[in-house]
């Protein structure tokens, strides 16, 4: 980061070197909308499975069916509500997508049985994915291309460390146990929607781009004609079925396949945590452009892997040799974790058209639903029910598709090319970089 960055501007130097204090603004205030609405998530991960089972009285059967189908529904609506953000501003459609998020977690609170509580989850869902997607369209907007990746890596150190947070109020409303606690939780994350609607809507105007034709890619089914670029958005999703790990696959691992205590399924949560939250942004700071983004992604491969042959070691060892292998496992898994998320941001956004940022994002954006929805039934089929082979098998497909990565990114970054030039053939230039159309906000005070 420039070391003039919080330096106040002075009259008499150049129009570039005025604009850098002015970025500062956007950057806070996308930090700040981050870490606020990842607090209310936080609160609401630990909690909601056990509000709707125990106080609502819907069977755990039915909730993960119900969760399943609104996260489904949501990886379709991410395009969509894109390519909105696209259209008609990726401002607007932030901030009405953030107070529809919020909205849907206070209707959470109102639901008595199975059917409401399938609708309101393919709202939030769906709401969630739009956001995500004119968050990225947002940013795009904001910030210069060369600058992404480093504030993405922020971002998600953000999110971690506001995850964490949220995860703390949750375990209080968990200690309650009162049906008044885990209302407090709901409304704690629908307020932190608001507050981060507020946030966004702060943020200075981006003016949506003309879209150019595109051939093939113009149109109606938009970003999956652009095959490459979906192909790419494919791999991601291979290498987005670690994501349940964590979660569900190393619980069940701990405690049915090796000795190792219990709480070392906390322990290695908040080892993964704390790591992101340290480490992210400086996992970020060598991937600058497409080469060293497929490096990246192809290193996390191989680093990926090597956790999964660790993983699979844990089996049938002494406790503490289980505890210790896990760990070890678990550090490989988190490096594997922060390089293959730099570099899919770089490769998300460079080989994207600079008019359908939201369109793309909302595609790309899809793995994460995607492994969220199928990786719990793959991945516990794959390992625990398969054990040693299943990692082994893993691992191997990690490796695969990071390698698959380079040769596909290049290739949509060839047509991406070609698309712009024949744009320009046809008279119509490829859009500039986006400058401000109104002046940000003044940055506040630097904190040290």
């Amino acid at each position: 980061m420039p070391k003039n960055l919080h330096q106040p501007t002075r009259p008499h130097r150049t129009g570039h070197q005025r604009t850098r204090p002015r970025r500062t603004g956007p950057r806070r205030l996308l930090t700040l909308a981050q870490l606020s609405n990842s607090v209310g998530d936080g609160a609401y991960y630990t909690t909601s499975a056990l509000y709707f089972t125990q106080m609502i009285g819907l069977a755990p059967a039915r909730v993960g069916l119900g969760l399943t189908l609104g996260w489904a529904v949501g990886s379709l609506a991410g395009m969509p509500l894109g390519r909105l953000a696209d259209r008609h501003g990726a401002r607007g459609t932030a901030v009405l997508l953030a107070l529809a998020t919020g909205l849907a977690v206070a209707s959470f609170t109102l639901v008595r049985g199975f059917v409401p509580f399938v609708l309101v989850a393919c709202g939030y869902a769906a709401a969630q994915s739009g956001l995500a997607a004119a968050r990225q369209a947002l940013l795009a907007g904001l910030v210069p291309a060369a600058e992404r990746t480093g504030l993405l890596a922020r971002l998600q150190a953000t999110l971690n460390a506001g995850l964490a947070v949220g995860a703390g109020l949750g375990g209080l409303a968990l200690h309650a146990g009162t049906r008044e606690a885990y209302l407090g939780v709901f409304a704690v994350d629908a307020a932190s929607f608001l507050v981060c609607a507020l946030l966004l809507a702060s943020l200075p105007r981006v003016e949506p781009r003309p879209v150019r034709p595109r051939g093939r890619r113009g149109s109606g089914l938009g970003v999956l004609r652009d095959r490459p670029y979906a192909l790419v958005a494919l791999l991601n999703t291979v290498l987005l079925l670690r994501m349940p790990l964590l979660s569900l696959v190393l619980p069940l691992w701990i405690t049915e396949r090796t000795g190792a205590p219990a709480w070392l399924v906390s322990a290695l949560f908040v080892l993964n945590t704390a790591a992101v939250t340290v480490f992210q942004v400086r996992a970020a700071r060598g991937v600058t452009g497409l080469e060293s983004a497929t490096r990246a992604v192809r290193r996390a491969g191989w680093v990926m892997c090597a956790a999964c042959a660790v993983f699979a070691l844990s089996a049938g060892a002494s406790p503490w040799v289980a505890a210790g292998v896990l760990v070890l496992g678990s550090v490989l898994q988190v490096a594997a974790e922060m390089g293959q998320s730099a570099g899919s941001w770089q490769l998300s956004f460079d080989l994207a058209p600079a008019d359908r940022v939201g369109e793309y994002q909302g595609l790309f954006g899809t793995g994460v639903t995607v492994a969220r929805t199928l990786g719990p039934l793959v991945l516990t089929w794959l390992l625990v029910e398969w054990g040693t082979p299943g990692w082994l098998l893993l691992g191997a497909a990690m490796v695969a598709a990071s390698y698959a990565m380079g040769p596909a990114a290049r290739r949509a970054a060839a047509g991406r090319d070609a698309a712009g030039r024949c744009a320009e053939t046809a008279g119509a230039p490829a859009p500039a970089e986006w400058e401000p159309t109104a002046p940000a906000p003044a940055p506040a005070p630097a904190t040290g």
